[in-house]
Order: structure tokens, then sequence, then C-alpha cells
């Protein structure tokens, strides 16, 4: 996708020393572009803890790439296998609610195994993180086509009036590598000349809707306003959304849903108000080996600071200020559980399907 015209991956290899990864620092959108140079396996633990990167496809990505950063970092090492499984750990302590982590960490391990030399563990490392960065930039893509039909259809109903689309979080390219998940059918829409409109939630305490997706809407020329997070319920009721899509951090075998606080709340005034709930994702956002989210995805606990304070530009500087009274303590949950019976369908790069454990199965099988 774009920024001020430009065409963006959301990480690449520098074109000069592929032992560099470079990244966009999500931190400083919308205010300012900053591109940050990662040189080490810390340097990426730090991007995703510190949420340089964010959003699951992405945060795989960067983790892949982290492993191969490690292997250059250890390459005279005596003891290589040991300090790749620590380096392993490590990164996949970052965020623990994203099944992406893992999957792309956990690759990694076995894709280096076939390696002899240590210069070949690096270069194998390098192309599983170059191929993952590319299966999830065709899969969001194709996540786009098969969420598409869905938008298609309500604007046939409204006679070309605009469809009104709910969206809470970050779901887009900057989530991913490009296009998004809960973005891509908006913008093939978008592209396709049907009219929409998105209702960006701000997403307290981070403000990834008002801060990121309102900026990727911004950038692309689609109809979008921010609102405040508690005003998705009015504008249902009042008949002012046709849908909505939302991504997934970590999908369950049995289709419930991890998603940014304050999903949960969504779903539950969609299915309400009798709009359409769905959840777009890749499969490598589902974990298979959870059958119930409620009770075992870990939910990540975040600094407090997160909700006592807030970010803003203030005389061209980005400043934070308290909002609490200073003996106010503060708990930040980043993530909640949709269950399954909440979502109308999950929109994958396989297909759709109903939040099913069997229909799930299927997408994997095909």
């Amino acid at each position: 996708m774009h920024i001020h015209g430009k065409y963006f991956h959301t990480i690449w290899l520098n074109k000069q020393n592929h032992h560099i990864v470079e990244i966009i620092d999500q931190r400083y959108l919308p205010f300012k572009i900053k591109i940050k140079k990662l040189k080490s396996p810390e340097d990426a633990y730090e991007a995703i803890k510190k949420m340089l990167v964010r959003g699951a496809p992405l945060i795989g990505v960067t983790a892949s790439f982290g492993m191969y950063l490690a292997l250059l970092e250890n390459r005279k090492s005596r003891h290589p296998a040991e300090k790749m499984h620590e380096a392993a750990s490590r990164l996949k302590s970052a965020r623990p609610t994203a099944v992406n982590l893992a999957f792309a960490v956990d690759q990694q391990l076995k894709a280096i195994e076939h390696g002899e030399s240590i210069e070949e563990k690096i270069n194998l490392a390098k192309d599983t993180a170059l191929k993952l960065k590319s299966t999830e930039e065709q899969s969001c893509k194709k996540i786009g086509e098969n969420g598409l039909p869905f938008i298609r259809e309500i604007s046939e109903k409204k006679n070309g009036e605009p469809v009104n689309i709910l969206t809470h979080c970050n779901a887009g390219w900057l989530a991913c590598i490009d296009y998004g998940t809960a973005t891509a059918p908006i913008y093939l829409a978008h592209k396709e000349g049907i009219p929409v409109n998105v209702w960006v939630d701000e997403t307290r305490p981070r403000n990834q809707g008002a801060r990121l997706t309102a900026f990727e809407m911004s950038e692309e020329g689609v109809s979008h306003a921010i609102i405040t997070d508690n005003a998705g319920g009015l504008l249902m009721q009042q008949g002012k959304v046709d849908m909505v899509i939302v991504g997934s951090d970590r999908t369950t075998a049995n289709g419930d849903v991890a998603n940014k606080i304050g999903t949960y709340l969504k779903a539950l005034a969609a299915k309400d108000n009798n709009v359409p709930f769905y959840v777009a994702l890749p499969l490598s956002s589902i974990d298979m080996n959870i059958e119930s989210g409620i009770n075992e995805i870990p939910i990540e606990q975040r600094s407090e600071k997160e909700v006592t304070h807030i970010e803003g530009l203030n005389k061209n500087k980005i400043k934070s200020i308290r909002l609490t009274p200073e003996k106010s303590r503060a708990v930040n949950y980043g993530f909640d559980i949709t269950p399954a019976k909440y979502v109308n369908k999950l929109i994958t790069e396989k297909g759709v399907c109903n939040p099913d454990k069997q229909e799930i199965k299927k997408l994997f099988s095909s």
C-alpha cells in the first residue's frame, strides 16, 4: 500500500546490506515516518515487545527475520544450536497471544536443521523469512478476494449507496505486509469502485484505530470516520452499520477469536442488532492445538501507563500526558475472546467458513 504516494511494505531487507532488516516504526505514525534498522535478534525482540511492529502476521515475519539475525550474530559460536534455541525462547516471549510468533520461530528452527554448514543455515533462514513474508502478503490479497463478495452483495442491495463497515483496532496492511486482513476486502472494494464508508474505532488504550487504520484509509483515499470505542453500538441501533469486520491474533480450533480488547463487545452489539460480524485472518493465525479460547489463550497484560497516559502531537513533537489521578492504578488487558457463536464467518486465504471445528479443518486440508 502507499504512504504519501510511495509504495511500501512493512518490513524488508536493506538493499545494500542483507544483514540488516528494516521496518516502519509504527510508534510514530501517523505523525512521522521513521524507518528502523534491525541488526540483531534483540532488535527484533524489542521491535515486537515495544510495538514498533504489531499485528499477528507482521509479528510472525519479524520473528522469522529475528531468527535469521540470530544466526548471523552467532555464526562463529561454538554452540550455534544452543544459541538459536535461546533466541527462539526470547523471541517467543515478546508477545504471548499472537500464535503467528511461535509458528514463525518454530518454522525457522525446523528449516535450519537441514543446513550442514553455518552458511547453509544462514541462507536457509533468510529464504524462510522471505518466503513467509511473501506468503503472508499473498494470503492477505486472497482474504480480500474472498471477503469482497460480502461487500459487493450489500452494495447491490443498497442500490449503490455506501456500504458502512465498522472495524476495530488495526488489521490493515500495517499489521501485515500488504493489504491487511480485515481491510483487504475494503481496499479491493474501493479499487473496484464500490462506495464504502469505514467506521474506525479509536481502539483505546493505544489508539491503533485512530492512529493507524485512519492513517491507512487517508493514504488510500477511502471514506472513513473515527469514532469512540463506545459509539459502535449506537451506530448499529441506528442502522448505520452494514457489517463488522475485524482481524484476529489467535483463533482456536472451535472458532473462538482472540483479538484486541473491545472486540467482544462489538460482537455482542452486532448480534443484538442483526449486523453480520466477520473475522478476516490467515490460516497461520488459527491454533488447532487449542480448543477453547476463553480458558486456553494467554491474555497479554501490558503496562498500565498505556491506560493512564495518552500520546499525541504537540508543537511537532510526540508527547505523553497523564489522564488519570496519580494514586489510581490501572489494569491493561491487551485482548479479549469473542466466542464462536457470535462470529458469522471466518474469511481466510483458503476460503470462507463457519467458525466450526470441522469446517476449519477442511480449510487446512485444502
